[in-house]
């Protein structure tokens, strides 16, 4: 996807990018490949492949859903979704949580540099966080974190009442909505909407919108080795 192909497919989906987004992203490009090679961010460096397969990918969610308030991502690695959110919908507060610290190092130096407000990395894990932070959230987001049934408990109970837990997935996404069925409704959730696109290389992306419909039980989360021993 050429910079101008990704202009064109946002306008396309009703967000036009102003020249100062577009510079933005073209310097969080910029580095992606450059603190990229001094630590593992993403296999994905080259300029176009950047643009369909994270920028663009990030954005899909907010087409067709409005993305408001403040928003937490989990495990946001190189900061997707949030970042390309952020410079998307500037009026966006964002809260990630990145358990590496060298990761959120990095994400302070984006924050900075693209002279973004209202973004609060953390160097936490979400089961810690969310001990004293629990149901805050408008939108909790998490991106190739975890297999759903283990990415609910991490994340649910972060989001407050009516809120939403948007999982991010690949091709076998409704599977993982499947297996996860039990935990998300244990959890408080309930799916509202399900959404398959294809990026410019025909690659799937399975979207999952979930609702809070009531409060997670006290109980949740458990520790991260729990979790993973015992699924929901």
């Amino acid at each position: 996807m050429k910079l101008e192909e990704f202009k064109e497919a946002c306008s396309k989906q009703g967000l036009e990018l102003t020249e100062v987004q577009i510079k933005q992203f073209c310097q969080y490009a910029e580095l992606l490949k450059e603190w990229n090679e001094k630590m593992n961010l993403t296999a994905i460096v080259e300029f176009e492949e950047v643009l369909d397969k994270h920028f663009y990918d990030s954005l899909l969610p907010s087409f067709t859903t409005k993305i408001e308030g403040h928003l937490c991502d989990v495990g946001s690695g190189a900061g997707f979704p949030s970042i390309p959110l952020k410079i998307a919908y500037p009026e966006l507060e964002i809260t990630i949580l990145e358990p590496l610290k060298k990761r959120v190092t990095f994400l302070e130096a984006v924050k900075k540099e693209l002279e973004l407000n209202n973004v609060n990395c953390i160097d936490v894990r979400a089961e810690d966080y969310a001990v004293k932070n629990r149901e805050c959230f408008d939108v909790v987001t998490a991106r190739a974190v975890a297999n759903l049934n283990m990415l609910a408990e991490l994340c649910i109970p972060l989001v407050k009442k009516e809120g939403i837990f948007l999982a991010m997935k690949g091709a076998n996404g409704m599977e993982e909505y499947n297996g996860a069925l039990r935990a998300t409704t244990k959890l408080g959730c309930e799916l509202f909407k399900e959404e398959t696109r294809t990026l410019n290389d025909g690659s799937s992306r399975i979207n999952l919108f979930y609702r809070k419909v009531k409060s997670t039980p006290i109980e949740y989360p458990r520790m991260f080795a729990k979790i993973k021993k015992n699924p929901l």
